[in-house]
């Protein structure tokens, strides 16, 4: 499987890693959901390069992840917001933050708490089942072939190929 051609592998992590799968990407959307929307404001907090950062953003922007709005007219300058599918990326976001905060973190602790506004309490991801509300891990999981999934999947999995 060729780096470039991940988001036409027959597996949705492959597709969206094919978006948010590099580091500076993923720091880009760290900033946004921080609240950073100006060119200016990523690079200096990143310090990352100009053309790398652009192109971080040329391409959330056209995965739909990140859109452009005006923020000054003369000269037109805009600013990166995040769409929904981008605000849906926020759990994700949570569960690395989480898992860095477990495992990454100094012995003084997490450098960030994230604070849930309507119970006032620092919250942390927690995975449950949509149907049940049980915790999920991955020993609590079965995976099963979906309908998007390939005659090759199906085939390894025991189910009918045509």
């Amino acid at each position: 499987m060729r780096w470039e051609e991940l988001d036409r592998e027959p597996c949705s992590l492959a597709r969206t890693l094919s978006i948010v799968g590099d580091r500076w990407t993923l720091l880009v959307l760290r900033e946004c959901f921080l609240r950073v929307r100006r060119f200016e404001e990523f690079e200096q907090r990143l310090g990352i390069a100009r053309h790398v950062l652009a192109d971080r953003l040329k391409k959330l922007t056209e995965a739909g992840v990140l859109c452009k709005k005006p923020y000054q007219e003369r000269p037109r300058r805009e600013e990166y917001r995040l769409t929904e599918k981008g605000l849906d990326l926020y759990p994700v976001m949570l569960s690395l933050l989480d898992w860095g905060d477990k495992w990454m973190a100094g012995p003084e602790g997490p450098p960030l708490l994230r604070r849930h506004n309507a119970c006032g309490h620092v919250a942390h991801a927690v995975p449950t089942c949509s149907e049940c509300g049980e915790p999920l891990d991955a020993r609590s999981m079965t995976v099963e072939p979906g309908p998007g999934a390939p005659p090759a999947i199906l085939k390894a999995a025991g189910g009918e190929t045509e």
